[in-house]
């Protein structure tokens, strides 16, 4: 038995986007506090509790000015580039872990991830939501969550061997590749979002 089914252009670049970049994230979080505790000169719990601390208190204070700020700005181009450029950040964040020596590098490693993502969320929402297909939300949205869950599950699971067969610095290169090919996949609808924020057509687009 086939099952078929389709779903707006913009809509299925976004979920593909975030299949490969949670999927390059999802290398990363498993270790990534055996890294803090075990590579870092003054690496210790502590300091894995601080880093998820100011990544989601940063993130918090920055990420409802951002949505504000790309609501009062017409069309759908600011929001892709937010979106890109702060997947982009987040990606090259993953290539600094690897000359991350002390706690403060990663302290300001986790605030510039914070950034990036307050920037990248509100751009990515905004897209979904006006390009989603009337009457899909619920299998859409769940075709999203499930597209990144299946990402990082893979990921998280492949993450122990490749850190204990090639290292850290090994992990943290790949998912910074595969976090870019990520970032980058939005750029393929680029000229198909709304330019001029009249969004009264956007099921129409295919």
């Amino acid at each position: 038995m086939k099952i078929k089914f389709s779903i707006n252009k913009i809509v299925f670049f976004l979920i593909k986007a975030d299949f490969f970049f949670f999927s390059g994230l999802g290398l990363v979080s498993p270790v990534f506090a055996v890294f803090l505790t075990d590579k870092l000169k003054d690496g210790n719990i502590e300091v894995a509790g601080f880093a998820i601390a100011i990544y989601w208190i940063v993130r918090s204070i920055f990420e409802i000015p951002v949505a504000k700020f790309l609501d009062k700005h017409h069309g759908e181009r600011d929001d892709l580039i937010f979106l890109v450029g702060g997947y982009f950040v987040i990606a090259l964040v993953h290539f600094g872990y690897t000359q991350a020596t002390l706690s403060w590098h990663i302290y300001i490693l986790e605030f510039i991830y914070a950034i990036a993502m307050a920037f990248a969320a509100p751009g990515w929402s905004a897209i979904f939501t006006r390009h989603i297909d009337k009457g899909k939300e619920g299998f859409e949205w769940s075709l999203e969550h499930v597209a990144y869950s299946v990402g990082i599950g893979i990921a998280g699971a492949l993450s122990g061997i490749l850190v204990t067969k090639y290292g850290f610095n090994t992990v943290f290169i790949i998912a910074g590749i595969v976090a870019t090919f990520g970032a980058l996949i939005p750029l393929f609808v680029y000229k198909d979002v709304n330019i001029s924020g009249d969004h009264h057509l956007r099921f129409l687009k295919k």
